[in-house]
């Protein structure tokens, strides 16, 4: 099924799913599974879909804590190993959708940026992230001397998967993203939490790519949550 919410069990929300995989929608502030940056916490996203699902899942791919949105995994190993090449082969369409501070001079636009592995990773790799401003808005707050702030709501489609690839990609255009605390503008951020907006906005809009098994071309798309919402509201009814 795709396209279509539904629960399993009552756990994280599954936008799709079927034998041989599954694509569900978490939430922002879980991790996806244990790690270094994990910082004590016991609870995780991987463990709360194996018993969901009752059988092993595989991590195809990683979500940061704060992001949320589309995550896929697959049931066994041929299948993880599959989708993974898929990924490598750039098979995989990745669409975010991210709100940043300041109005970008093009509509559409391309970070071709190196970045490192993260902490102990000091080598850095290539880095590509495509950009296009999907809409903007000022508010009637003060910033930087100038009487209002700007924001733009933005779908970043990376073209690889470094570490913090797109919020750091942002923090290297001065386009800041919206709640990030490692790589953001905290009077930015400071702006929105004053709106209720408390969470980083990033959001793992779409997955398209096609099945390994059946070799359909799946297309899945996460909603937004309430808070995520509010965000999009600022931008116009027709987002919200």
């Amino acid at each position: 099924m795709t396209g279509a919410q539904y629960d399993v069990s009552g756990g994280l929300p599954v936008l799709h799913v079927d034998d041989a995989l599954a694509v569900v929608s978490k939430p922002a502030g879980l991790m996806v599974h244990d790690s270094a940056l994990a910082r004590g916490e016991t609870d995780f996203a991987a463990d709360r879909l194996r018993e969901q699902f009752g059988r092993p899942i595989f991590l195809v791919h990683r979500l940061d804590r704060a992001t949320s949105g589309c995550l896929l995994l697959a049931f066994d190993r041929d299948t993880a190993s599959a989708l993974g090449k898929t990924l490598m082969a750039h098979d995989v369409e990745k669409d975010y959708w991210a709100v940043c501070r300041g109005w970008p001079a093009e509509r559409d636009f391309v970070v071709d940026h190196a970045l490192d592995g993260g902490p102990g990773k000091p080598m850095k790799k290539d880095a590509v992230t495509d950009f296009e401003v999907l809409a903007t808005c000022e508010l009637a707050v003060p910033s930087a001397g100038f009487d209002t702030s700007r924001y733009a709501l933005l779908r970043a489609s990376p073209r690889t998967g470094r570490f913090r690839q797109i919020r750091r990609h942002l923090k290297h255009l001065s386009h800041h993203l919206i709640g990030d605390t490692s790589h953001g503008d905290g009077r930015h951020n400071r702006n929105f939490r004053m709106l209720g907006i408390h969470r980083m906005l990033l959001h793992a809009r779409r997955l398209a790519f096609t099945h390994p098994h059946s070799g359909e071309r799946l297309e899945v798309l996460a909603p937004p949550d309430a808070e995520f919402g509010k965000a999009l509201a600022l931008f116009g009814p027709d987002l919200a």
